[in-house]
């Protein structure tokens, strides 16, 4: 497989991720979120407090490209051109989608997982979709927009947590709610007692949202460290570096058992290829002798980079 290839069908997995992660995202605002007039955070709540004040003139979709369009430059002039774009597409899909599904799911369907639930199973229901979708397409280099952007801003050059971030921020938002007046799908004014109810749900939601993007982020993240003792350690380390595009590390060591010398490869890679690599081990010798543990941060090139404040 050559180069271009492979960069090719990289960005094909990477674009089609951020394209299911978006679609949770809009599912879980159209059928838990809206139908129930709860509010969020980010554009996202903004954007649903406005289509409550406006009985639905003004969708959510409108005022959700607007205001993502002033918070992406700050993204293109921050983060890169490579985020701006797959931002650009995610924003752009989402739009659309919190426009369209409000009107093609039908209404039953919401009334029996949403409505017949009641706000809290909507809410729980709702933000783990939300969440999962915002850190799914995080992790492939892209955002939803809105607060997003302001956690990605901050984490580039602080190890501050994006879900802590989006936290902060969005509470801000959620409390707003009380000072715009909200309409239920019947054209009646909510009371402010039930606004108030709200917003209690909706520091429920943001919380639960920042808990799943984290769990999201970290589960795509994680690295583990493996050492392997093999007599075929040569062809199982051209395997790893390349087949599987990994760095190894060939050490020295002696079995005090056996008191022979033997070299022992140990090698960093992400979770999600760990099945991949044993499967391949196991190929090249099935008597290979291995341990596995997870590691908590690894830094370096292929994996997280080291954050620090803008050098003067």
């Amino acid at each position: 497989m050559n180069l271009n290839t492979k960069k090719f069908l990289v960005g094909v997995k990477e674009y089609g991720l951020i394209t299911f992660g978006i679609l949770c995202y809009v599912l879980g605002w159209s059928i838990f979120l809206v139908p129930n007039h709860l509010v969020g955070g980010g554009v996202t709540g903004i954007a649903s407090i406005i289509q409550y004040a406006t009985h639905g003139l003004i969708k959510m979709g409108y005022t959700y490209f607007a205001l993502n369009v002033i918070l992406l430059i700050i993204a293109l002039l921050t983060l890169g051109r490579n985020f701006g774009v797959k931002t650009v597409y995610a924003i752009l899909i989402a739009s659309v989608g919190l426009n369209i599904f409000q009107d093609i799911i039908p209404t039953v369907f919401i009334e029996q997982i949403a409505l017949a639930n009641g706000k809290l199973m909507s809410t729980i229901m709702g933000a783990i979709l939300v969440g999962f979708g915002i850190g799914l397409t995080m992790s492939q280099g892209g955002s939803t927009g809105g607060t997003d952007i302001i956690a990605l801003v901050v984490n580039k050059y602080r190890n501050v947590s994006p879900g802590r971030m989006v936290l902060i921020t969005d509470a801000v938002i959620i409390l707003s709610s009380l000072l715009v007046p909200s309409f239920d799908s019947e054209g009646n004014l909510i009371p402010f007692v039930e606004k108030i109810t709200t917003v209690v749900y909706g520091f429920v939601l943001i919380t639960l949202v920042s808990t799943v993007l984290d769990l999201t982020i970290q589960g795509s993240r994680q690295s583990v460290q493996l050492f392997v003792l093999s007599k075929h350690y040569r062809e199982i380390a051209d395997m790893i570096t390349e087949t599987l595009h990994r760095g190894v590390t060939v050490l020295d060591g002696k079995g005090w058992y056996t008191k022979e010398n033997t070299e022992v490869l140990m090698v960093i890679t992400r979770k999600n290829d760990l099945h991949v690599l044993l499967r391949e081990i196991k190929r090249i010798d099935p008597n290979a002798f291995l341990s596995v543990s997870s590691v908590t941060g690894v830094y370096g090139k292929g994996f997280e980079s080291i954050k620090g404040g803008r050098k003067n």
